[in-house]
């Protein structure tokens, strides 16, 4: 395995909500203790993200002029909730600052669009922040029928064949395959977020996930040696390192 540190949590069952609401409080608890004045924290957007998000306390954090990002667009037309707006705002609140938000959808409908976005100078400069962030806490996603990129409307039927063929799960919106890799090029060229090889380079590159049905997407994204603290749960943990 490629992390430096494996932080486990012993959920109260092996329900799936009870999971992610246990590594959500185990993750706010490890950012409050490794924050410092002037850092920067790089955040996406998911169901485990929003659990971290609800545990932060903000009464705890005397830190100065720390820095909030979002590393990926979060604007959706479903009326699926991807939790984007509370995250930031939670984060913000707990360290007492002003979060810098992607107001973009993630995956746009062609590469040429994505590219022009990308060009914009407000967007530059946010996604530049998010490169420089020196902390990066993320989850990963899966390719069920569940999965919420899924069900978010950024994805054709035949997108989501193929992702379900070629793919173990997503980190940042970016399809992975079981070896770490970028699953599709396509989707990936129309994706809004930061590239995964910036995740090697943070000083914390923190995922966050639980549960057998993320085991996968997990085992992808330590094989592509992109997170150097994983926080999860016990029986998760000991299946990686069976492995």
């Amino acid at each position: 395995m490629g992390c430096q540190r494996l932080l486990l949590h012993t959920p109260p069952s092996n329900d799936y909500q009870a999971i992610i609401q246990s590594i959500g409080r185990a993750a706010a608890e490890y950012l409050e203790s490794i924050v410092k004045s002037n850092d920067s924290i790089g955040v996406t957007w998911g169901h485990t993200m929003a659990e971290a998000a609800r545990k932060l306390s903000p009464a705890d954090n005397p830190q100065e002029n720390v820095k909030v990002i979002e590393l990926k667009g979060g604007v959706s037309h479903s009326k699926t909730n991807n939790f984007a707006q509370e995250i930031v705002s939670k984060f913000a609140s707990a360290f007492h600052t002003t979060a810098e938000s992607l107001p973009l959808p993630v995956i746009f409908d062609n590469a040429e669009t994505s590219r022009l976005v990308l060009q914009d100078k407000q967007t530059k400069f946010i996604m530049n922040k998010g490169h420089e962030a020196n902390i990066a806490l993320y989850t990963v996603g899966t390719v069920r029928d569940d999965a919420m990129l899924f069900n978010l409307g950024y994805l054709n039927e035949d997108e989501i064949n193929t992702l379900k063929r070629d793919a173990v799960g997503d980190i940042s919106s970016r399809f992975i395959n079981s070896e770490g890799n970028i699953a599709n090029e396509d989707i990936n060229n129309r994706t809004i977020g930061i590239n995964l090889d910036d995740l090697r380079s943070k000083e914390y590159s923190i995922l966050i996930a639980g549960g057998e049905q993320k085991l996968n997407s997990i085992r992808a994204t330590l094989k592509g040696e992109y997170a150097n603290i994983v926080i999860t749960d016990e029986k998760t943990a000991k299946s990686l390192l069976n492995d």
